[in-house]
């Protein structure tokens, strides 16, 4: 239920503002209000992610491997084919049936990363049936959308040949933008049930935000994702007259007005800043790279392999885990371009934030509630290859310097 009244925030004694404030000394006090052994438990947490992602790149290409091996493609091109399907519901046919296979014979490990593991550190609410429940509706809309969009991708392969990358890139940008904004409009609800703020100081405050902004949003909703997480989150999100601005009850109950409009205004710089066209261009590149390799390394395995594989050409639906396998693999290579160029948005959106909220001590609060699930001081190496978001320290120094910028009056 949403919460009508916002609880306090507490500051550190060391970074409330005085004659003798000191960045660096606020800075430490509030790193120093996460206990040690909490601090331990989000570091292991968060050092376990990178081999995470390393071993589900893996784990993708050795079942892409094994479907190869078995001409699982190839097996459901022909029967497409037998059924005098298309070429392009033949390639939409294959591609459904390895987006589900490969989900069905992952899920143990989907099971491991995102529930029991989750639950291990504290930061999942699911129960196995609500879980289990969402996965499959995500299965099946992955299959669905993404499916067509393989299917697209093949059809370009078939016409331009040798140009398909640069449309491929073109309609995976299409694609990308629907996700951003169309998904929490209309797919999110799917999964949560969104519900108008009543009136309140908190409504009111992020409305009065909204407007200082230029956010064309007349209403605030909020979300039941403590039925799923411990997280806390928002998004302002839409186009065309979709324009909509939502928090998770988490959030909503669980942080003071001052965290929440610090959030909200982070939120909102999303949307000012126009991320979702810019992260959209800048992961479509990154992606068009993947097609490019894909198009130049294909042929050498289909040549030496294509006869056992029962694979005819790159434009051959049969040959899809192998493009998958080698394209999961360069965007795996190329996850540290792709976090930098995130968590180069999310710098901006902090920045945004803070100017339109004025609430740096909001800010730094609530950076160090995300240190739960993310690891506080990493190094600079570590922070370029692993990190989508600045960190924990960069943060609650960047609050704690504008604060400095913009002293109380």
């Amino acid at each position: 239920m949403a919460k009508q009244e916002s609880a306090q925030l507490t500051l550190p004694p060391e970074a409330e503002w005085g004659p003798h404030f000191d960045v660096g000394r606020a800075t430490d006090a509030y790193l120093a209000t996460v206990p040690a052994a909490d601090r331990e438990k989000s570091e292991s947490y968060y050092e376990g992610g990178y081999w995470i992602e390393a071993w589900s790149t893996l784990l993708f290409v050795v079942v892409a491997w094994l479907l190869l091996r078995v001409r699982f493609a190839a097996r459901l091109r022909d029967w497409a084919t037998v059924r005098r399907c298309g070429p392009f519901l033949q390639g939409f046919v294959v591609a459904a049936g390895f987006l589900l296979v490969l989900a069905l014979l992952l899920l143990p490990w989907s099971l491991y990363t995102e529930y029991i593991r989750e639950h291990q550190y504290g930061m999942s609410n699911y129960t196995i049936g609500g879980y289990l429940g969402e996965w499959a509706i995500n299965v099946a809309l992955t299959t669905a959308f993404v499916g067509l969009v393989i299917a697209g991708i093949y059809a370009l392969v078939r016409r331009v040949r040798e140009r398909w990358v640069y449309w491929a890139t073109a309609v995976t940008a299409v694609f990308i933008l629907f996700v951003t904004l169309v998904e929490p409009v209309f797919i999110a609800p799917i999964f949560n049930d969104y519900r108008s703020l009543p009136r309140s100081e908190i409504r009111d405050s992020i409305l009065a935000l909204a407007r200082d902004t230029d956010v064309p949003a007349d209403d605030v909703y909020w979300f039941d994702a403590s039925k799923q997480t411990k997280r806390i989150s928002a998004n302002v999100s839409g186009l065309a007259g979709t324009t909509r601005i939502a928090l998770n009850d988490n959030l909503l109950n669980g942080t003071s007005l001052p965290e929440i409009r610090a959030v909200m205004g982070h939120e909102m710089g999303h949307y000012k800043l126009h991320h979702a066209l810019w992260l959209t261009l800048m992961f479509s590149v990154a992606l068009g790279l993947g097609y490019w390799v894909v198009n130049r390394v294909f042929g050498r395995f289909q040549r030496r392999h294509g006869d056992r594989w029962n694979v005819r050409d790159l434009a051959d639906p049969a040959g899809l885990p192998l493009a998958f396998a080698i394209f999961i693999v360069v965007t795996y290579l190329l996850t540290p371009v792709t976090n930098s160029i995130t968590r180069t948005a999310e710098a901006q959106a902090d920045a945004f934030g803070l100017d339109s909220s004025k609430e740096p001590h909001g800010f730094a609060s609530v950076a160090m509630r995300l240190s739960s699930y993310r690891k506080l001081e990493p190094g600079p190496l570590e922070e370029i290859i692993f990190y989508d978001h600045p960190s924990g320290r960069a943060r609650v120094e960047r609050s704690m310097r504008w604060l400095a910028d913009h002293p109380p009056r």
